[in-house]
C-alpha cells in the first residue's frame, strides 16, 4: 500500500512537469526549473523521470516540438525557419535532419500534403472516388470503460495529456507486456467551437479495479453501431479524414450521426513506430 502510494505521489509530481513544460515548449527551461515544478531535488530529478516516463526530459520536448512542428507545416502559413526556430533548432537544416528522422521527409515534402485537393461536398461527391483515400466500416463496437483525463483547448494539444496520462499509468505499473487501448474522446465541432473552448478527453483502458489519478475519472465510451475509418499517418493529417468521412461518405450513406461524441483509438505505439506509420480508428457513433 505504501508503495503504491509513493508511485501515485510521484506519478501526479511527474504529470506536472510534463504539463508546465509543454505549456512553455518556446521557453530555455532548466533542470532546475522543472523540477522545481514537480517538488523534485534538482539532483535527482532526471533520474526519476527517466525511471517513470522511460526517456530524458530532451526526448519529451523534442518529440513535442516537432508535433507542433508538424502541425503547423500542415496549418499555418509561417515558413519553415520560423517554424524551426521555434522548434529550438538553430537552423534549417539542423530542424530537417530532425524532421526527417522523425517523419522520413523532409519539412518542405511533409508541407506539400496540404496543398491535396480540398474535400468534396455532397454536391460533388462520386461514390467511385470512395476507395481513392479511405474506406469506412460499419461495426458493432463493445463498449469500453476507461481512466480519462480532460483537456481543454486546442485539440492539437491533448498530446502533452497524453504523456502526462502514461506518465501516471507506467507508475502504477499499468504498461506491461500487453498495450494497453488508448482513446480520444473529441466533443465539441473545431469548425464551430472557438479553440479554447474545445473539450476532449484522453483515455486508457485500464483494469477495472484501477483508482485513478488526481484529475481523472471514469468515462463509459458507448457501444452501439459506429462508422469506423482508419488512418495511417501523423495525427496531423486526421482532419482529411475526418473530411472524407462527413462530407463525402456520410451524406451518400443513408446513415445518420448518432447523438454521442466521435473519437479515436490509437491502434499503435507512437513512440515506437516512425509517423508514416500510426494508425488512428476514427470512430463515428450512428443512430
Amino acid at each position: 500500500m505504501v508503495r503504491s502510494t509513493t508511485f501515485e505521489q510521484y506519478s501526479a509530481r511527474i504529470e506536472k512537469v510534463v504539463a508546465f513544460l509543454a505549456q512553455r515548449l518556446d521557453q530555455p527551461l532548466t533542470l532546475a526549473q522543472l523540477a522545481e515544478a514537480g517538488h523534485f531535488s534538482p539532483y535527482h530529478f532526471h533520474r526519476v523521470y527517466r525511471g517513470l516516463m522511460g526517456e530524458t526530459i530532451a526526448s519529451t520536448q523534442r518529440r513535442l516540438r516537432l508535433h507542433r512542428a508538424a502541425h503547423e507545416l500542415l496549418h499555418s502559413p509561417h515558413s519553415i525557419a520560423r517554424i524551426a526556430q521555434r522548434a529550438g533548432y538553430a537552423s534549417v537544416a539542423a530542424f530537417t535532419r530532425a524532421f526527417g528522422a522523425a517523419y522520413e521527409q523532409t519539412p518542405a515534402a511533409f508541407r506539400k500534403r496540404r496543398a491535396a485537393p480540398p474535400a468534396l461536398t455532397r454536391a460533388d461527391f462520386d461514390p467511385t472516388l470512395e476507395s481513392l483515400m479511405y474506406t469506412a466500416q460499419i461495426s458493432t463496437l463493445a463498449p469500453v470503460r476507461a481512466v480519462a483525463s480532460p483537456h481543454r483547448g486546442d485539440y492539437n494539444g491533448i498530446g502533452a495529456v497524453f504523456e502526462r496520462l502514461y506518465g501516471w499509468a507506467g507508475a502504477a505499473g499499468l504498461l506491461g507486456a500487453q498495450p494497453v487501448r488508448a482513446f480520444g474522446i473529441y466533443y465539441d465541432s473545431p469548425n464551430d467551437t472557438p479553440a479554447e473552448q474545445l473539450r476532449s478527453d484522453a483515455c486508457l483502458a485500464v483494469p477495472a479495479n484501477t483508482a485513478p489519478g488526481a484529475d481523472m475519472r471514469w468515462v463509459e465510451i458507448a457501444g452501439g453501431r459506429h462508422a469506423v475509418v482508419v488512418h495511417t499517418g501523423p495525427y496531423s493529417e486526421l482532419q482529411r479524414a475526418y473530411d472524407w468521412l462527413f462530407c463525402q461518405w456520410l451524406p451518400a450513406s443513408g446513415e445518420e450521426a448518432g447523438d454521442a461524441p466521435v473519437y479515436e483509438e490509437y491502434l499503435n505505439d507512437s513512440h515506437s513506430l516512425p509517423p508514416e506509420q500510426w494508425r488512428t480508428a476514427i470512430c463515428l457513433p450512428l443512430k
